[in-house]
């Protein structure tokens, strides 16, 4: 088991959900494929709506400091009592409709820009890249480049995958069986696997109000670990450590319809336990907005599962992550795990104290 640094002062905390942008990630992917590139935005601004796609862009300019310097996001740490940052991509970078060569390439771009930013603070940072879920013969490819070339923890993904060149068609799922080598590679090499919606199928239907991301992320979620729960993914990769964002959306606290299903429907029996067992098997931030509902979530999965996440620094997030970890009032033991000691147990630590990369 990995430990922390900072051992003996304060109460460490480890914030495993924080983006930053990668401003030369958009410029590649733009300039090799524009047309893709137009379609992906005008499918954005179809399913968020013009007045949620003007408020972001206002945010993302307040916050271009926080998403793009360093120094901007360490004193941010500071002043939020963060000790360590587990960074992934915006998902904004999935860019889920490129082609093979395409969206390798980008992967590895990706991976290999979140590596030099860690390099910049290994003290203080670990990082994620990023796989092509929308061409899974190439997800194991783009993961040992992460894992193994670039030293990252894992790699983040979303919920489902787009077909290239049609982004309206949901073709890849977290079921799918092309993704077999994935876990499996994961599981071998000991990988973090983020789970971290974006965008939603449901479209027009949460074009207002903010419904594109208020409804739609924890409905992704949900949507997307059900599929690895019914179609027996966990029980076929029992080491296999998948975390999800926002945590886990509606699913956790909303599993006694999954289990009276999986009893008494066939095709909802595809797992070997009731759904609601593989909770302990599952990971899940803290970022969920409310401390009755953390609680919740902590006796729903057990104290063991969840980890500090702030979704740094979007609007959505949390500008205060421990101190909210705190207002849930969990046991001291409890939350003491939250805030960092899950991390340690999952062996996401500050990169400098990572003596080497892994080689299997």
């Amino acid at each position: 088991m990995s430990t922390l640094p900072f051992e003996g002062g304060a109460s460490p905390a480890v914030d495993v959900h924080a983006h930053i942008l990668l401003p030369a990630l958009q410029q590649l992917v733009s300039d090799a494929d524009p047309e893709g590139f137009g379609a992906q935005q005008a499918l954005e601004v179809r399913r968020n709506g013009p007045e949620s796609m003007a408020a972001s862009g206002r945010m993302i300019k307040e916050r271009w400091p926080q998403l793009t310097d360093l120094d901007r996001r360490l004193a941010d740490m500071d002043a939020q009592g963060v000790d360590v940052q587990l960074v992934s991509p915006s998902p904004s970078h999935f860019y889920y409709f490129a082609g093979e060569e395409l969206s390798l390439q980008l992967a590895m771009a990706a991976n290999q820009a979140v590596r030099e930013f860690v390099d910049r603070a290994p003290e203080r940072l670990n990082g994620l890249g990023l796989v092509p879920l929308q061409h899974p013969a190439l997800m194991v490819e783009a993961l040992e480049h992460a894992v193994l070339e670039c030293g990252l923890l894992g790699v983040e993904i979303g919920s489902f995958a787009a077909t290239p060149g049609d982004p309206e068609r949901s073709t890849v799922e977290l079921s799918d069986p092309r993704l077999e080598p994935l876990w499996t590679r994961a599981e071998e090499l000991g990988a973090l696997v983020f789970l971290h919606p974006f965008g939603c199928s449901l479209d027009e239907r949460l074009d207002r109000f903010y419904l594109a991301n208020t409804v739609s992320q924890p409905a992704e979620n949900a949507v997307a670990l059900s599929h690895l729960i019914f179609s027996g993914v966990l029980d076929r990769h029992p080491g296999l450590k998948v975390l999800a964002a926002h945590g886990g959306g509606y699913l956790p606290t909303s599993l006694g319809r999954s289990d009276h299903a999986w009893k008494v429907r066939p095709e909802a029996h595809g797992c070997a336990q009731p759904p609601s067992s593989y909770l302990k098997k599952l990971y899940f931030d803290s970022l969920v907005h409310d401390p009755a509902q953390l609680r919740a979530l902590v006796a729903a999965a057990g104290p063991e599962q969840v980890l500090l996440g702030s979704d740094y620094p979007f609007d959505m997030g949390s500008d205060s992550p421990a101190d909210e970890v705190r207002a849930a009032s969990l046991p001291a033991d409890d939350a003491a795990k939250v805030l960092a000691g899950n991390a340690a147990a999952l062996g996401i630590t500050p990169a400098s104290i990572l003596t080497a990369r892994p080689t299997a």
